[in-house]
């Protein structure tokens, strides 16, 4: 039996892209419709990513700084993990989170629909529910917002020892070793999750260090720590096979002097990145193009090559970021109720959350550089830091990457302790347009660690008043 329904917009996905765009939309009036696999909205972000897998960093941060307070007189001995209690807490955030944005969406008049969706043409869906019960929904537009899913190398078996980043964050067992598959952020996050649990982990990765897309000054900090807390770090290390033997995983691993050797780990992690979900969606109904990696192909008003259908998130390209999605939403909805909205951000923040963490907004230096400007960098040690002094935290770095003819802020990296935290100066600083010395002179709280910022923007200008060094 099949039902029918009719809306100006159906949302199709529900994650940080796709709720926010139906929000947004139904605040302006509009009649909509939004669909998704699970009970209520969330996505992959709230549900089985960003949300848990920052619940349990945080877990593991409070162990980690427990065995490390000793450093300053105070002793609280190994700590006594409860597992069971760990996975119930992490759900509870979940659920307090994904039923609040349920009553949300009621709240707003959306109508949301439990199920998968299939474009049947340019302006209807076919979605069926867990029950089998299929809703045809016939809309003006619609807006694809279904996310990724983790990307798993040809040579990896099927096997409850190999994971994905959703099945680490069940945290089933703690295995006595790990292997990471990936020095990205997300096997790196992961890592320290099961490092601080007792595992003994070890990351392989292909390039020549850890974050290899991360400003390389960013990554030291991390990089050096990581050596601590982590059993092995391989770079220039390819994964040639894996084989479940019954009682481990062995891996084949290929260093770059052209020898292999194999290691035997109780579990393997793959974290080598994510793919656009476009399976099963109906698009060959639709005039919708996808590119040769999977994206699919969008305007400036996240319109894609069928008139009636926009695309957001994950499925529309890089950078594959929560906030990204909720910003392109937020566009595509003011295209279609006839705004002039286009999205084009001059400064989209992207965050590390391993410890310490990193966080980035705008170019890089050598991004910089390569785009032909006249580069002019400071940068500030939190060694010179009070703030960063009186946390036991000196390790972290603040630069800001600055235009040396106008002075104009390209960008700012952040590496240390809540470098998230503090991104958002940044990117405001970016999008405004701010100089240097706009930064400069701005009153920053002391002592605090926003101060950095300051500092290093003193620094580009030639000076800065707690590190001294001839320029």
């Amino acid at each position: 039996m099949s039902t029918e329904r009719e809306a100006q917009l159906v949302v199709i996905g529900a994650g940080p892209g796709g709720y926010p765009a139906a929000f947004h939309a139904a605040d302006l009036g509009l009649k909509v419709v939004l669909i998704d696999r699970d009970e209520n909205p969330g996505g992959v972000c709230l549900y089985r990513g960003c949300i848990p897998s920052k619940a349990l960093l945080h877990a593991a941060q409070i162990i980690q700084q427990a065995r490390e307070a000793e450093t300053i007189g105070i002793r609280f001995g190994e700590p006594d993990v409860d597992f069971d209690r760990i996975r119930a807490w992490r759900d509870q955030v979940v659920t307090k989170l994904t039923s609040g944005l349920g009553q949300l969406t009621q709240q707003r008049g959306i109508e949301f629909i439990q199920g998968t969706a299939q474009f049947r043409d340019p302006h209807s869906v076919a979605v069926t529910g867990p029950d089998g019960q299929e809703t045809t929904v016939q809309f003006e537009h619609a807006i694809l917002a279904t996310g990724s899913v983790p990307a798993i190398p040809r040579f990896v078996p099927e096997s409850p020892r190999i994971m994905d980043s959703t099945g680490a964050l069940e945290i089933a067992e703690i295995p006595e070793s790990l292997l990471v598959l990936g020095g990205g952020y997300i096997g790196l996050e992961l890592g320290q999750v099961y490092a601080a649990f007792g595992t003994r982990v070890s990351v392989v990765e292909m390039q020549a260090s850890l974050l290899p897309q991360v400003d390389p000054d960013l990554v030291k900090p991390l990089a050096s720590r990581l050596q601590q807390e982590f059993h092995q770090i391989l770079l220039n290390t390819r994964v040639t096979a894996m084989r479940d033997t019954g009682e481990g995983v062995d891996v084949d691993l290929a260093g770059s002097d052209g020898q292999t050797i194999t290691e035997t780990y109780g579990r393997v992690l793959v974290a080598v990145g994510r793919r656009p979900v476009t399976a099963g969606l109906g698009l060959e109904h639709t005039a919708v193009e996808t590119d040769d990696k999977g994206f699919v192909k969008v305007d400036e008003h996240r319109r894609t090559t069928e008139p009636s259908i926009y695309a957001i998130g994950d499925l529309a390209g890089q950078p594959m970021l929560a906030h990204k999605a909720t910003h392109e939403g937020r566009s595509a909805v003011e295209a279609i109720h006839g705004g002039k909205a286009v999205y084009d951000p001059q400064a989209i923040p992207a965050v590390v959350f391993t410890d310490p963490e990193i966080a980035w907004a705008g170019l890089s230096e050598d991004e910089a550089r390569r785009q032909g400007f006249n580069v002019r960098v400071g940068s500030f040690p939190w060694q010179a830091s009070g703030r960063a002094a009186t946390l036991d935290r000196t390790e972290g770095l603040t630069k800001v990457i600055a235009d040396a003819d106008d002075g104009r802020v390209l960008g700012i990296g952040i590496a240390g302790h809540s470098a998230g935290e503090l991104i958002g100066e940044a990117v405001l600083a970016i999008e405004m347009g701010a100089v240097a010395e706009d930064l400069a002179l701005t009153v920053h709280a002391h002592p605090s660690l926003s101060e950095t910022i300051m500092e290093a923007a003193e620094r580009v200008l030639g000076q800065s008043t707690h590190f001294f060094q001839r320029m």
